[in-house]
């Protein structure tokens, strides 16, 4: 593959500053790439030379219990390029066909969107979204905003809680997410917030997309009785909670990772027919020459950096 765009996430935020939990070092980063194929091995068809697409970056082993039960985005010896493996940030590299989505639509920036979008669709498929569900998202990053675009093509009553006003103004840009606030000083507060929401109740499902140990611990009281809270941001550490506040409520717990192939497929249907659009999503690019010198710049608050994307 020719690498030609690379977007960057939380998750090369965190390995640059050493706080990722999964990563070895050295390490080239690299995981949201949009690529053109240089040349492929003996019996592979499904692309050919000059092909742009999208690589889905986890590398399953195809023979554990979760890759034989239709799990390959939680494969016990998963190997994610840019996380266990070197990844895209670099001119070429060999990625196996079959981690390939090929688009003759889409520019390689939208391919370079695809992965984290998808960690949004898996998210909201594991939370199992219908209409009659109230949604609240915590953390409007990417990868909230990802989960936001998939719950609101369910139908489902939509909120966001962040800490940025510039954040809740593009998901009202963005997606028309009616209901966004800052969190408020109390529990309390937080809790009539979110009933001043939802007609008076607290949501049925909790998207927590925050990476904030604390935000992650505290939204275990925010679901309604018999709701759903599903993680979608990573911490390095332990999550404490109220175990009396989690049976009450006999909460169901999800944890989401990654996204399946079916899941790109979706994503790129869905984009070639412009029914998702991703045009005010690129806030920061860079050239490859630069990104040393933009990336520190780039994780600090004041760049409101909602997606970078780095072009070789």
């Amino acid at each position: 593959m020719r690498v030609k765009v690379v977007g960057v996430c939380g998750t090369d935020y965190h390995a640059y500053r050493g706080k990722q939990p999964f990563f070895s070092y050295p390490r080239i980063l690299g995981h949201e790439a949009a690529v053109e194929v240089v040349d492929v091995g003996p019996g592979v068809t499904a692309v050919k030379p000059q092909d742009r697409c999208a690589v889905k970056p986890y590398v399953s082993c195809n023979v554990c219990i979760a890759c034989r039960s239709g799990k390959p985005n939680c494969c016990e010896r998963i190997s994610v390029l840019g996380v266990h493996a070197d990844g895209a940030l670099r001119a070429e590299y060999l990625v196996p066909a079959a981690n390939l989505h090929q688009s003759a639509v889409l520019s390689f920036e939208e391919l370079a969107l695809v992965e984290p979008l998808g960690i949004g669709a898996h998210a909201v498929a594991r939370g199992n979204i219908s209409a009659s569900d109230r949604v609240l998202v915590i953390g409007a990053g990417p990868i909230g905003l990802a989960t936001m675009q998939f719950v609101a093509a369910t139908g489902a009553e939509l909120a966001v809680l962040d800490t940025s006003s510039e954040r809740l103004r593009l998901c009202r840009e963005i997606l028309g997410v009616k209901h966004g606030a800052l969190p408020a000083a109390s529990l309390e507060e937080n809790l009539q917030l979110l009933r001043s929401f939802f007609g008076g109740e607290l949501p049925s499902v909790v998207f927590d997309a925050s990476g904030n140990a604390a935000s992650m611990a505290t939204s275990f009281l925010y679901p309604c009785h018999g709701g759903r809270l599903v993680f979608v941001g990573l911490v390095t550490g332990e999550i404490a909670f109220s175990d009396p506040e989690f049976h009450k409520r006999e909460l169901t717990v999800m944890g989401s990772r990654n996204a399946t192939a079916d899941d790109f497929a979706t994503i790129i249907g869905l984009m070639e027919a412009r029914r998702i659009d991703v045009g005010k999503w690129v806030t920061h690019r860079s050239k490859i020459e630069e990104a040393s010198r933009v990336l520190p710049e780039w994780m600090e608050p004041e760049a409101r950096c909602l997606k970078g994307l780095i072009e070789l």
